[in-house]
């Protein structure tokens, strides 16, 4: 079961096709309950309270509003006696409620400091790296974190190995020595929760004890079993990512995005639960530019919300990826204007954390988001 939302005939052919319409509709608009497997009575129960139910071949696609779908779950959940259909009909008026309230960032609780309330987070990027795509080896990792700090970040990110497509990978000794005095030094000058961008536990638990609060795993902790036992104390930002940099990027192939990419998601939020990670130190990122096209990072951002059903804090990183140059035709360096565009779609679109590497740009183009989307004349 998942919620899918359909904003354009792309969305409804693809709707169709995962529910094994045999005559797909291109005009079906708006958001739709994707019900498989063993879910059929669900389906005539949501046809009983009045939403439009398209069957197919491989499950069904009850049609209507947020609101609607949520409306009509909590009927069956009231009425229903079968315990499966049930908790069926519960989960979806769950999925229903998480994109109607997406997650906010203080929903994300950390060891020790507490986030803003009201607004979009930002989480300033350091890169302690000589190769990062767009900004290895340009500055000093401390004054740069110094600085992002004093533009308004809320969180502060320090990594110490390239994640760009085709990067080197670099071994723990080598990271740690480039990220734990940075996570020390900005941890005691900020004062803001800092997060150390790493797969190894081996540089993790190094950064923890310096003052970090975060692990921020692109690997969505399925690289280094270790890193459960040296994050059980932190929160997590749990990212998807298919293989390695070196790989990832010939990976990138789908047959329904968005529904891959929040079950692998969904996987990596099961692995964290079974270490002992509660739910409420949990945040989780769909990874733009891991393992994705250029389109494909697009669609994520057009279709964000879907995600907001897996009801955790959602953290967007589209700073001056390459799919941004290729829409604005600029360079790395000069993709400010393109990010900040992407930061705001994501917050709009359901984003509670943007991680980005222009904080003061960000930051004031969020807080006109903000209030846009929180006002009431």
């Amino acid at each position: 079961m998942r919620l899918l939302e359909l904003q354009n005939e792309s969305d409804s052919l693809q709707a169709c096709a995962a529910a094994g319409r045999s005559v797909a509709d291109g005009n079906l608009r708006g958001w739709a309950a994707l019900l498989t497997g063993a879910e059929p009575a669900l389906a005539d129960g949501l046809r009983q309270s009045g939403i439009v139910v398209l069957q197919g071949s491989r499950g069904a696609l009850a049609l209507g509003s947020i609101a609607q779908i949520w409306l009509a779950a909590r009927s069956l959940a009231d009425a229903l006696e079968r315990q499966p259909l049930r908790e069926a009909a519960q989960d979806l008026m769950r999925r229903a409620a998480n994109v109607e309230s997406p997650a906010r960032g203080t929903a994300w609780k950390l060891p020790r400091s507490h986030l803003p309330e009201g607004r979009t987070l930002v989480m300033g990027i350091v890169n302690a790296t000589p190769d990062s795509f767009s900004d290895g080896g340009a500055y000093d990792p401390i004054a740069q974190g110094l600085k992002l700090a004093e533009d308004g970040a809320d969180i502060i990110d320090v990594g110490g190995e390239s994640t760009r497509p085709n990067a080197s990978p670099v071994d723990a000794v080598e990271e740690r020595r480039r990220t734990e005095h940075v996570v020390r030094e900005l941890s005691r000058r900020t004062g803001l929760p800092i997060s150390i961008d790493t797969t190894k536990a081996a540089v993790a638990a190094p950064a923890l004890d310096a003052g970090a609060e975060i692990v921020n795993d692109v690997s969505g902790l399925a690289r280094d079993p270790e890193l459960f036992r040296a994050a059980s104390g932190a929160a997590v930002c749990l990212m998807h990512m298919r293989g390695t940099p070196a790989d990832m990027q010939s990976r990138a192939t789908y047959s329904d995005l968005h529904g891959e990419v929040a079950q692998e998601l969904t996987e990596a939020l099961e692995r964290a639960r079974a270490a002992g990670i509660p739910d409420e130190r949990i945040a989780l990122d769909p990874g733009l530019g891991f393992a994705k096209t250029g389109v494909q990072n697009l669609t994520l951002l057009r279709r964000l919300r879907e995600l907001t059903q897996l009801g955790r804090p959602l953290v967007v990183g589209a700073s001056r990826k390459s799919f941004i140059g290729a829409a604005t035709g600029r360079p790395a360096p000069e993709r400010l204007f393109g990010s900040v565009a992407a930061a705001v779609i994501g917050a709009s679109n359901g984003a509670s954390v943007l991680r980005v590497h222009d904080v003061k740009a960000t930051r004031e183009a969020l807080a006109v988001a903000d209030a846009v989307g929180t006002s009431v004349a």
